[in-house]
């Protein structure tokens, strides 16, 4: 088990890793990116910012693996951090038939053991579901406005 300082300076140093401009650039792309269904995840894959959605999943399952394999207390991770459920409540759904299309049964285990290892996990995730769906018809509206 790690000590309280040990995991918040890794805490820190993934989010310094956050602030790396390639990473900033597909957060930002993350938030707007809307895949229905795993067709449309693998679309995106095959896109010009593919880069960026193997970027954001594959930081968050790496983040969520420190956790469960003990570097990082859970608590004190789940604390610090919710921008992993936005990830994740993305691509819940899409998840089972990601992994056969990947042919990966464990594609974001991690990242799916921890969210729903969370108190209250489904009405989190829900309540960020609910946020980003917020936040890309607000997006919309403002593009079509301008």
């Amino acid at each position: 088990m790690p000590t309280p300082f040990e995991s918040a300076q890794l805490i820190l140093t993934l989010y310094e890793q956050r602030r790396e401009e390639t990473m900033r650039k597909a957060r930002d792309f993350w938030v707007t990116f809307d895949p229905q269904t795993a067709d449309e995840f693998m679309a995106a894959m095959m896109s010009p910012q593919g880069a960026y959605v193997r970027q954001v999943v594959g930081y968050w399952e790496m983040a969520c693996s420190l956790v469960e394999n003990g570097a990082i207390d859970r608590k004190m991770f789940q604390d610090a951090t919710s921008e992993y459920l936005v990830v994740y409540a993305k691509i819940e759904t899409l998840l089972p038939a990601l992994r056969e299309k990947f042919n990966s049964p464990t594609m974001g285990a991690q990242l799916q053991k921890v969210a729903l290892s969370l108190p209250d996990a489904r009405t989190q995730i829900d309540a960020v579901a609910a946020r980003i769906k917020g936040m890309i018809a607000a997006r919309k509206a403002v593009a079509t406005a301008v």
